[in-house]
């Protein structure tokens, strides 16, 4: 179909689903006779087929034989005529002309051995080759590619090594192009640093050489497939079920909040469970680096800063996006991370009639979180006094949600935490619910509980009655204060 045809194409091949045989290319090997097969006399080995792809150790051996034959692939399909097919009917194409490549060459491989082969083309092809395994495994939550050779993914928030490698680093370069270029960006030696996602809205960044010393470097920070919801937060103990009833009633009332964390600890996906009790009828405007935000609102406006061309021209920043969106009758603004001195720009959104508004920042403790704020406030080059400034922090937010990721992996939401406003020159706060560690069992993993600190009217409580939710609210604190406080 999309072959190309050279003089010394075999008399006969193997017919694939799709007619190829009068537009196969020249194979230079030993020609067998069309109806030999191809050799697959051992039968696979029970421990490598049980194994998932992503922990296969294969030999060099392995990827010799499958660099020989995806020349010899390159060299008999027309590229422009597959592009033109459907994913499904290019990969049954694939595999068809792979069998024949084998089978002429007369390749020694086990049945598992070749169909691992096909698989790896197809998605070398198709795909982003070895990273296609590693992307439709669920319980990844980050794959760390250290250049062609070295490949480690976060399971279960331990991170540990996968068996998959990629041919060489040009083809490690070529897939994070591939990547990146799908949302109009590039990454090449005079733009080695990019910022990027996938469809899903996986989070991706990628460092070429020469800044990456050992080859490019490619970072991607998974979704899941299924959306998490806060139910589910709480299945997994992330926060208590009072928590998480407070949690709904501060995204229902419309409470500015901002969610504290480190790197890994889950800020996004919090972020992503509290927009679920938005009302629909509201207008939100997301301003973000790149866009990974789930939100499942009718009324959603998505917006993401541009890195400057190759001129060093045309850049928009976060601050540019929080400041066009006021423009644009927001209700909420939701900022996917606050890095600079956008975060100026925001607090004056949340405390000019926003109410409702959200953003993530990097920070370990509540109180830290205010710092960063006014610090970066600073660094935007804002000559205000100090006290300004905190007067500016403490009219804006009025609720910090601490995550972390704990020593043993799990993560969990450890501070509810109240801005109330100033004493002297002090910011004063007061927390809702903490979590406490109280030990750790035979399988090192951390035992604890969350509590309610016995704050029986929260700072927004006349915010919850004038949405009708302070009833709710008194129930949800009471029963987190006689809840009992045994390990979770």
């Amino acid at each position: 179909m999309f072959g190309k045809r050279g003089p010394d194409t075999p008399a006969k091949v193997p017919a694939p689903a799709v007619a190829l045989a009068a537009s196969r290319a020249p194979v230079s090997a030993p020609v067998v006779p069309a109806s030999a097969p191809a050799p697959m006399r051992r039968a696979p080995e029970p421990a490598a087929a049980a194994a998932p792809p992503s922990a296969k150790i294969r030999p060099d051996s392995y990827y010799e034989t499958k660099s020989k034959v995806f020349a010899a692939l390159i060299d008999t399909i027309d590229l422009s005529q597959l592009a033109r097919l459907e994913t499904e009917a290019a990969r049954e194409e694939i595999r068809d002309i792979v069998n024949d490549i084998i089978a002429i060459k007369n390749f020694a491989m086990t049945i598992a051995e070749q169909e691992d082969l096909l698989s790896d083309i197809c998605n070398d092809v198709l795909g982003y080759g070895p990273l296609e395994p590693l992307l439709a495994r669920d319980d990844i939550a980050d794959i760390m590619v250290n250049g062609a050779r070295q490949t480690f993914i976060e399971v279960n928030g331990k991170v540990q090594e996968a068996g998959v490698r990629f041919r060489d680093n040009q083809q490690l370069l070529n897939i994070c192009q591939r990547i990146v270029s799908q949302v109009g960006r590039r990454v090449d030696e005079s733009s080695p640093i990019c910022d990027a996602r996938l469809p899903d809205g996986s989070r991706v960044n990628v460092i070429a050489p020469p800044l990456a010393i050992d080859g490019t470097v490619l970072t991607i920070r998974k979704f899941k497939k299924d959306k998490l919801t806060l139910d589910q937060l709480v299945t997994f103990g992330a926060i208590s079920p009072e928590g998480a009833e407070i949690l709904q009633i501060i995204g229902r009332v419309r409470c500015n909040v901002v969610i504290s964390g480190g790197t890994g600890s889950g800020k996004t996906t919090l972020l992503n469970c509290l927009t679920r009790y938005i009302d629909e009828d509201e207008r939100i405007i997301t301003c973000e680096d790149s866009a990974e935000l789930q939100l499942q609102q009718p009324h959603v406006v998505r917006l993401e800063t541009r890195p400057p061309n190759i001129e060093g021209e045309g850049e928009i920043t976060m601050r540019d996006l929080v400041k066009n969106c006021l423009r644009m009758r927001p209700e909420r603004i939701i900022v996917g991370e606050v890095r600079g001195p956008e975060v100026f720009d925001l607090l004056q959104a949340m405390n000019t009639g926003h109410d409702g508004s959200m953003g993530t920042i990097h920070s370990n403790s509540p109180r830290e979180c205010l710092n960063r704020i006014e610090s970066m406030i600073a660094m935007g080059g804002f000559s205000l006094p100090s006290r300004t400034v905190k007067e500016i922090v403490t009219g804006s937010i009025d609720i910090i949600v601490q995550a972390a990721r704990l020593r043993d992996g799990s993560r969990r939401i450890t501070h509810i935490t109240e801005v109330l406003g100033m004493e002297g020159d002090v910011i004063t706060t007061q927390d809702l619910f903490v979590y406490d560690i109280l030990g750790e069992d035979s399988r090192g993993k951390l035992l604890g509980h969350h509590r309610s600190t016995g704050v029986g009217r929260p700072a927004f409580w006349d915010r919850a009655r004038y949405y009708g939710e302070e009833q709710r609210l008194a129930r949800a604190l009471d029963a987190a204060e006689v809840k009992g406080v045994g390990p979770q």
